[in-house]
């Protein structure tokens, strides 16, 4: 993956990437609320050598307390140390505590010692530094006294001690506590998050197996991609694109899908399309409503055919009756004409009718591809929404008697998987596949809409004309 891709899917997934900054910034709130704060105070100590006047023996003494200060610093922590202190002070510790809190330092190439205590309390941190830094020195001057041993062989103690170490500057209060730090938290809770959100879209990307855009669906399907079908809010409550919906973004792709239909088989134009999905919610019903609507209203005499005997939506989709159609005209109790109805833009519609027990048979029947060139003799296109691919047989056995099918994906919800499968169940039976519809795809702001409607030109008309047709607006439908 590319920088590009990958910022690509950084994009695709912000609102986990939000999510996560949005909890590092939670977490850090949480640290720095919930956090006690500490203190440190700090006390600075200076190691001098009892030594000649002479040159040779201030060098001496120097190089002696150089090399002997980082052995004090280690001294700092010891119980020696620490228990007078808790004694004195009458600290609510333990020496062993009191230990990890102080910490001391040597720096190179001088005779100086940095001691730093921290507490919760910054007036009890400034007594236990200045505590320390006089036991400790008492410490250091008596280990470095030197004893003296006499002809009896029992040692006394020497009054004095080659080094001595004085305080250069006592602790003072602290007024800042040292922990929590508010903006350190918050950037490493910002950098946190978005780290995580970066590595969970990554990881989300990697287990998403849906196509997500036209051109990967090309790609996959080795087939031309005739339109992008934009996701609408409102296209559950209007889903055909009449009246103001027919100048929406909406209503141009399915205009685009019209003419890219028209123009894609020049010498062999289709006059029987079916509409088909793999699975079913990925708007196969409202491309072929839409794409009819579209095709009546550039002109075109259509018959929209409901062959979704299953769960059969066309009819409701423009508010018409839905018990009597095409399940009547294949058991012989109608004709299409007895039981065709009209909709918007001059469109006919033939619904599906009472729901069938055999739907699969009725519809790879001989009968169904009677009632198809019968249609096809009557109007100039037909339009026929069929059942989902993958669930069901019926479309399979349907789709070869048509002169070609449309296959619809849904943008982010098809995974991969069941778009092959449902090319591959069409190409097994010999149909024809025209394309695909990329459906309710997410698009970027300022598109082809922005740019105002310049008005709807004729769709190039096949070249096959209705025998009884004598005005091109007469579409010879019954309501």
């Amino acid at each position: 993956m590319d920088l590009r891709a990958f910022l690509t899917v950084v994009v695709r997934r912000w609102r986990a990437c939000a999510a996560c900054l949005l909890l590092g910034a939670l977490a850090a709130w949480g640290v720095n609320t919930l956090s006690t704060p500490v203190y440190e105070a700090r006390t600075q100590l200076f190691v001098a050598t009892h030594a000649g006047s002479d040159t040779m023996q201030l060098n001496q003494g120097q190089s002696f307390s150089q090399a002997r200060v980082l052995s004090y610093a280690n001294i700092v922590n010891t119980r020696q140390v620490t228990a007078p202190v808790v004694k004195e002070l009458r600290l609510p510790t333990t020496p062993e505590e009191l230990a990890g809190r102080i910490r001391a330092e040597a720096p190179v190439n001088t005779v100086l010692i940095d001691i730093t205590v921290s507490d919760t309390d910054p007036r009890r941190a400034a007594r236990i530094a200045n505590a320390v830094a006089v036991r400790f020195g008492r410490v250091v001057e008596r280990l470095e006294t030197p004893r003296a041993v006499i002809a009896t062989g029992r040692e006394t103690a020497a009054p004095i001690s080659p080094v001595t170490l004085g305080v250069t500057q006592e602790a003072a209060v602290p007024t800042d506590p040292v922990s929590p730090r508010p903006l350190l938290n918050l950037l490493v809770g910002l950098l946190g998050g978005l780290l995580l959100g970066v590595a969970l879209a990554a990881l989300r990307e990697a287990l998403d197996t849906t196509v997500k855009t036209a051109d990967a669906l090309g790609e996959l399907t080795a087939l031309p991609p005739l339109a992008t079908i934009p996701f609408d809010s409102e296209a559950p409550e209007h889903p055909v694109t009449v009246g103001e919906a027919s100048h929406s973004p909406r209503a141009e792709a399915f205009r685009r899908l019209r003419t890219n239909l028209q123009f894609a088989q020049v010498g062999e134009r289709p006059r029987i399309i079916s509409v088909t999905s793999s699975l079913p919610g990925e708007g196969k019903t409202n491309t072929a409503a839409n794409l009819a609507v579209s095709l009546a209203r550039a002109g075109i005499s259509t018959c929209l055919v409901d062959a979704d005997l299953r769960k059969p939506c066309v009819a409701r989709t423009f508010g018409l009756v839905q018990d009597a159609g095409l399940t009547n005209v294949l058991i012989g109790q109608a004709t299409a004409e007895d039981v065709m109805q009209q909709a918007p833009a001059g469109l006919a519609v033939l619904a599906g009718g009472p729901m069938p027990p055999n739907p699969t048979e009725l519809l790879s029947s001989a009968r169904m591809g009677e009632v198809l060139r019968e249609l096809a003799a009557a109007y100039e296109i037909v339009v026929v929404d069929t059942a989902p691919l993958l669930p069901v047989a019926d479309t399979v056995g349907l789709a070869p008697l048509t002169d070609g099918t449309l296959l619809v994906v849904r943008a982010g919800k098809t995974s991969r998987e069941q778009v092959r499968a449902a090319v591959d169940a069409l190409r097994n039976v010999g149909a024809r596949t025209l394309g695909t519809v990329f459906s309710m795809a997410e698009t970027a702001k300022g598109g082809y809409g922005s740019y105002g409607t310049y008005g709807e030109l004729p769709a190039p008309r096949p070249e096959v004309r209705r025998k009884d047709a004598q005005d091109p607006q007469d579409t010879g439908v019954r309501g």
